[in-house]
């Protein structure tokens, strides 16, 4: 008597058939509609993401001043030195009495003269980065007194007092501001004492 239960082409017939229900049963699955799958109309609505709230432009604020006080221009410094006795000298100014323009304690940034009662304008000069350059201012020696406007190539100079002497005497320096202008819309001020008389 053998005791094999299962020949081999029983063994055969039942592989078959376990693979044949797997396969079959794949199909199926794959063909069938997806019972809990939600559909396209079911599908929740895609949320937009809030956009950030838009910040308010800010202020146009004024530049800021290039190192050295410049401000404005091609951003190349503005640079006044003092005039010596002999800059002065040498610009050979007409004029009976002068005017001028000094920081506390320093020789003179610009110097004029200008005839009294002429109707010839002030004439002066100014030191830019070591070039003495000539400069004008209408009236003549009265002009010159109170809050003059020079002019020269390419420059305005203003002169603006910005309080009383504090000194007597016939000629006292006033407090007063400097500010040199460039044709390239560069400007830079400088705080000192403006002086008129003999």
């Amino acid at each position: 008597m053998s005791t094999r239960f299962f020949t081999p082409p029983r063994v055969r017939a039942a592989a078959q058939a376990t693979v044949l229900g797997l396969m079959s049963g794949m199909l199926l699955a794959a063909c069938a509609p997806a019972g809990d799958a939600p559909t396209a109309a079911q599908q929740p609505e895609a949320t937009t993401p809030t956009p950030a709230p838009e910040q308010a432009p800010a202020a146009d604020a004024p530049a800021p001043s290039a190192a050295g006080g410049t401000e404005g221009g091609d951003g190349s410094q503005i640079q006044l030195g003092p005039l010596s006795e002999r800059d002065i000298a040498d610009a050979a100014l007409a004029g009976e009495l002068a005017c001028s323009f000094a920081e506390e304690g320093q020789a003179p940034l610009l110097f004029a003269k200008g005839v009294v009662g002429a109707a010839e304008p002030a004439q002066g000069v100014v030191k830019v980065s070591d070039v003495v350059e000539q400069v004008r201012a209408p009236g003549g020696f009265e002009g010159m007194n109170k809050n003059p406007t020079f002019t020269g190539r390419g420059t305005t100079i203003h002169i603006v007092e910005t309080g009383t002497a504090p000194g007597g005497g016939e000629s006292p320096p006033r407090p007063a501001t400097l500010t040199y202008q460039r044709g390239d819309g560069a400007s830079r001020s400088f705080e000192g004492m403006w002086q008129c008389g003999p």
